[in-house]
Parts: structure tokens; sequence; C-alpha cells
């Protein structure tokens, strides 16, 4: 059921700051607005035609709280359907305060986490995966990630979906009616266009589904493990790719302790470098602790940056490929890296015989910050993103993930019994089970406890 109170919230960053906005929406918004209202020009805010901006003064009895600019939006002309406000004041806290609690007291209740944008959904302003796709903008942190917010808020991916799922629709409905007319042993669905629409529907499943890897990776970023021994570089490498001095470095073998994390965009796509502690024998408690650590950090990092001291290679070249066995061994799946570092310091007869014995590998010097450009368009290289520059349908949630392998593997059971002439009522059963998966999706199909799921998520205010 859609609430048809009137709910209030800060929708800018709480805080203080030059602006804030409050935001209020529901079938009342607009006469509480005025009755708080007073226009320089003596307006009456109900009067006022939808989208247009006053000036005027927010007053409680005779006191003054501050002058503000108020938008009006009425329903269903508004981003939740309803009539809808906001409030444009200063900053300060305490004004931002004082408005929202005048509001509170004129009838106004506190929304609720998402509250703005399940009204929306309520009110048919927005399927269910746009209202999502909300969330997802709101948290964006780099080029891509906002590019697919942005595509699936405008609906791209529910309307591939909408499409699929109406033309199932279609034949399920001409299934439907072959089950009143089982006596006459009649067919209104054509089952070769059936079986084209199945091949259809499961092609576009099974990209979708496949589009979730790179999705995933875009939406959360990319870790990735710096591994080494200890002093080969690699906080140093860490602080060249991040351009600043994130990790301690020093001569001191062993100096980090513990794995240090920050967050870096190459290309619109955000990568997660993880320096670890160096692996080594070693007698100390807490360094053990923290190659311990490390090893762990591998085992979640989607790709493995190993580094090496390459001016050392001639005393410890058999050394360093035994660790890379051991690596390439234990994490098979992985993509390794292998970074020679201080490359600075050998002679070219040197590079040569490197690259002789590790033919992939990338030579480099943390402290120049030579070669860390390579790096960078390498770790890229791992990341497909040709459907992002196609524009393509990628899926980022794992909500939706979940229904589209559902939803596959209905299809799929269709047209197996499409295939072996499985009776009506039975292929019946399994589309509607289909159509349940694509439902949920979109929100034709939804409940309450999923809602609150969903919307718990959001930020108050939007």
């Amino acid at each position: 059921m859609i609430a048809q109170d009137s709910i209030v919230a800060l929708a800018t960053p709480s805080g203080a700051g030059a602006i804030a906005v409050i935001r209020i929406s529901g079938e009342d918004a607009i006469t509480i607005g005025d009755s708080v209202f007073r226009s320089i020009k003596n307006k009456n805010l109900i009067a006022q035609k939808t989208h247009t901006l006053h000036l005027g003064h927010i007053v409680d009895n005779t006191k003054t709280l501050d002058e503000v600019l108020v938008s009006i939006f009425k329903g269903p002309n508004s981003y939740t359907g309803e009539n809808t406000i906001e409030i444009s004041c200063h900053g300060s806290t305490y004004i931002q305060q004082q408005i929202i609690q005048l509001l509170l007291r004129k009838g106004c209740r506190m929304a609720d986490a998402g509250e703005f944008t399940l009204r929306a959904f309520l009110n048919g302003k927005l399927d269910l995966s746009q209202a999502e796709a909300v969330a997802d903008l709101i948290s964006s942190d780099n080029e891509a990630s906002h590019q697919i917010a942005m595509q699936q808020m405008r609906g791209g991916f529910s309307n591939e979906i909408a499409k699929l799922r109406e033309e199932l629709l279609n034949f399920a409905s001409l299934i439907e009616l072959e089950l009143d007319f089982a006596e006459e042993d009649v067919e209104f669905a054509d089952r070769t266009q059936f079986h084209e629409l199945l091949n259809r529907i499961e092609f576009v499943l099974k990209r979708l589904i496949d589009s979730f890897a790179v999705g995933n990776v875009i939406k959360n970023g990319i870790p990735v493990a710096i591994v080494g021994e200890p002093n080969v570089g690699k906080s140093t490498l860490l602080n060249a790719l991040l351009n600043e001095e994130r990790a301690i470095v020093s001569e001191i073998a062993g100096t980090t302790r513990d794995t240090i994390e920050d967050e870096l965009v190459i290309g619109g796509i955000g990568f997660r470098f993880i320096d670890t502690a160096g692996i080594r024998e070693t007698q100390d408690v807490v360094e053990s602790i923290g190659i311990k650590k490390t090893f762990e950090k591998i085992e979640q990092a989607q790709v493995v940056v190993f580094l090496f001291d390459s001016s050392e290679f001639k005393v410890s070249g058999l050394k360093l490929k035994v660790e890379l066995e051991k690596i390439k061994n234990q994490f098979p799946l992985k993509p390794l890296v292998i970074i020679g570092n201080k490359a600075d310091k050998l002679e070219d007869s040197e590079i040569q015989n490197i690259k002789s014995e590790i033919p992939e590998i990338l030579l480099i010097s943390a402290k120049e910050k030579l070669g860390v450009e390579d790096l960078k368009n390498q770790l890229l290289s791992f990341v497909n993103t040709g459907a992002l520059r196609n524009n393509e349908t990628i899926v980022t949630n794992t909500r939706h993930y979940d229904s589209l392998l559902k939803a596959l593997d209905e299809i799929q059971k269709v047209k197996y019994g499409l295939e072996t002439n499985l009776s009506s009522d039975l292929m019946a059963l399994e589309i509607k089970e289909a159509l349940y998966h694509f439902g949920m999706i979109t929100g034709q199909v939804t409940n309450d406890e999923l809602l609150g799921n969903i919307f718990a998520n959001f930020c108050i205010g939007k």
C-alpha cells in the first residue's frame, strides 16, 4: 500500500555547508510548506504552478528561521509521483534542524531510508531495477560504475528484460488457451516460433549472466595483491601507483607488518591495491602473522603482482623462480604480473638476461616511477571493457544475477520440454516460474520483505 502521509528529510549530506536542501513529499506537502513559508511577494504556494521557484522566509509563528528558495513539484510530475517541495536553505546545521523540527510539528514525519525512491517505485515513476540504480549512482566513484548506473537508471536493463517477458507472456497465454481446449487437441502456440523465442531468451540471459563478472568488478573494484620478498620495493610501488606517500618505506627488511590497502582509478575502473608483508622465513612473531595475512590476501585478490629486486637477479634468480612456481601452483587461476623493480640499476646485458629467463616480465623502477604506466595498462587489460565501450547492458546487482540464473534454468526446462513433447500443462508451470523471476527483477513481482531489504540500503533523503 502506498503511504499517503507527508515525509521530510534532509536531501543533502548532513553537516554544515553553503546550502542544504530539505525535501517534503506527500499529499499535503505543498499545504504544509505553505503554512511555514512567507513569500517576499505574498504568493500562496498552493496556487503556484508546478516546477517553479519562490523566494521567501521560513517562519515559526513570529520567528524567522531563514531566507530560502522553495521549489514546487506537483504530482504526478515529480520524482516520487506525489506533491513534493524542496526547501533550499543556508547550510547551518542549526537552521536545518530548526526547519525540519518545525515541519514535523506541522504534520510531517521523518522519511525512512530510501522512502522517496520507494514511493517513486510504488507510484510507477521507476521500476525496481531503475530504483536500485539510483543507489548505485549515488555510490559510484569511478567513470565505469557511473556509466553503468546511468544506463540502468534510464531503463536499459529493465527494457531488455521487460521485452523478453512480454514475448514469453504472449506464448504463455496461448499455451494456457490450449489447456482450455484440451479435448479438441488444437495448438494455438506455433511451436517453431516458440522454440526460436526460447533460443533468443536463452542467448540474452547467458549474455547478461556473463556480464556480471565484469559488472561486479566495475562496481566493487579489482583487488590487486602486491607480493614479494621484504625490501624489494612493494611499498614504494604502492606509493608510486597512488602518487602519494601512503606506505612506510624503509631500508629495514620487514617494515610492512600488516596489509595496506588503497584504491586507484585506471581508465575509469577502480583497482584496490593491497601492499602485503614480505614473504620470507622469519622468527619474528608479528612479522609471521603479517606473512600469513599475505597469503589470505592473495586468496582474496583477483590479480597478483609479484615484485622482486631485479638488481639481485644474478644471485637470487633460482630462488625467485621457485617462489614464482609456488604462487602459480597455489593460485593457478589468478592472473600473475611479474615485475622486476629497481631496473634503473641494471646494465643492458642484465636486462636481456632477465628477459630471456622470464619473457613475461615487466621491468620498472618504482622509486623513479619508470614503467608504472606500463603496469597500469597491463592491469587494465585484465578487465573486459568491450561491453562497456559498446554501451551494452552490464549486470552489477547480485539480486538481479540470482534472478537471471533462476530464469535461465526455467527457460532451459521449457526448451527441453518443447523438444521432448512435454505436456502443455507442465510447460505452462515452468513458463510461469520464468516469468516470476523476470518480474522479480523489474518489480512486477514484489513483497514487503524484498522492498524492505532493497531500500534499507539507501541513504535518508533519497
